[in-house]
């Protein structure tokens, strides 16, 4: 069997046994702490480009299943494990990791010290990076990781975005929390009544839809290059600003949209939507050092104190200091590096997360932000 090649932009290579497609990618690799939820992470299009390093120990454990992806196929470049499970055991398994990355035209390397290219990571920051499994040379990968252009500064919005806009199917079955028999994990009915809400997708999670839906509104997606005259002329009484992949500061159009629908609407952001709001206001994003990338990560709300742990999968964030005199407000900090995890405007019924409150692991007691978006649609209208 040919070994598969991880091979970074410093020159450091790593040699481990392939799986999933035959195929040569670039990327940038990122490491991600989660233990599970390695199938919506794939196909999480905020992973577009990314080439995922997952520091749990053995990763495909209970295989893959039809209702738990993200969007329509992989989007992350490819995959980094110590080890892969080939024989899954779940009730809910249609297949293996392999085969599902292999039926994706998606590379994967395992047997690999994937604690030692973390802390390469952290330790280096992001990095360039190819991974292939195909009979390739170690100066050969290296050389075109070196060559790749990289995220910083890159648009990737047409890539990820729908082609136009459609309604949202919010059907019981679409939108309903998920259930196993015997555990009440979310008993909460679907809040009514429905308010209108005009959704810019710059890469949306089907989970994020479905909790805005499930949350009371009525969802239209719109595509990443919609003008705000397009989205307006549905006559919404909110706007969804969605999660997303690439540069923020590489798509000002966004932001202008996004400034003057702000001006009519209230209006809510979460992940790139957040830095795009960060930018409508003329503030500015920076790129952190090894992003925010796992289900683990804690966050201090400044207006209550309170502090929840969260899901975050981001390599951006928004640039405290030039908030200032913009109208916002700093609302929630990551404990951790203290980059800003939310904000909100003084005055406009405007406000935005980092994180993603739909794969929230825990925080009891703390206001879920579609909630609170709720409210403030119901108040504004």
């Amino acid at each position: 069997m040919n070994s598969a090649v991880l091979a970074f932009e410093d020159g450091t290579v790593y040699r481990g046994k392939p799986f999933g497609a035959k195929k040569t990618v670039l990327g940038e690799a990122v490491f991600n702490t989660s233990m599970m939820a390695y199938q919506e992470l794939l196909t999480d299009p905020s992973n577009y480009m990314n080439i995922l390093v997952m520091t749990f120990v053995e990763i495909g454990c209970y295989g893959i299943n039809g209702e738990d992806s993200e969007s329509d196929s992989i989007k992350a470049s490819g995959l980094v494990v110590a080890g892969d499970c080939e024989v899954p055991s779940n009730w809910r398994s249609r297949m293996s990791l392999g085969e599902y990355l292999e039926k994706n035209g998606i590379p994967g390397i395992s047997g690999v010290d994937t604690r030692t290219i973390t802390r390469k990571i952290r330790m280096n920051g992001s990095l360039k990076a190819c991974l292939s499994t195909d009979d390739i040379s170690d100066e050969e990968a290296v050389r075109l990781a070196k060559a790749w252009c990289g995220i910083d500064g890159s648009n990737f919005l047409k890539d990820i975005s729908c082609p136009k806009a459609y309604h949202f199917d919010d059907s019981a079955e679409n939108i309903k929390p998920f259930e196993l028999g015997g555990v009440h994990i979310n008993t909460k009915p679907r809040t009514l009544p429905l308010f209108k809400c005009a959704a810019v997708d710059y890469g949306v999670k089907k989970s994020l839809l479905s909790s805005l839906a499930y949350s009371g509104f009525d969802v239209t997606v719109f595509p990443s290059g919609a003008s705000a005259e397009e989205i307006l002329e549905i006559a919404p009484q909110c706007v969804f600003l969605s999660s997303g992949a690439g540069a923020p500061s590489a798509a000002p159009e966004a932001a202008k949209t996004a400034a003057k629908l702000m001006e009519k609407l209230p209006v809510f952001g979460v992940g790139f939507g957040h830095q795009v709001i960060t930018h409508a206001l003329g503030a500015k994003t920076y790129k952190l050092k090894f992003g925010h990338h796992g289900g683990n990560y804690p966050v201090r709300n400044l207006e209550t104190g309170k502090v929840k742990i969260t899901s975050q999968n981001h390599s951006f964030a928004a640039d405290a200091k030039s908030l200032e005199n913009t109208g916002a407000i700093v609302t929630e900090i990551n404990i951790e590096d203290n980059s800003v995890e939310g904000l909100r405007h003084k005055d406009l019924p405007v406000f935005s997360v980092q994180y993603h409150p739909e794969s929230a692991p825990g925080g009891a007691g703390a206001p879920y932000p579609f909630d609170v978006f709720y409210e403030l649609v119901k108040k504004n209208s």
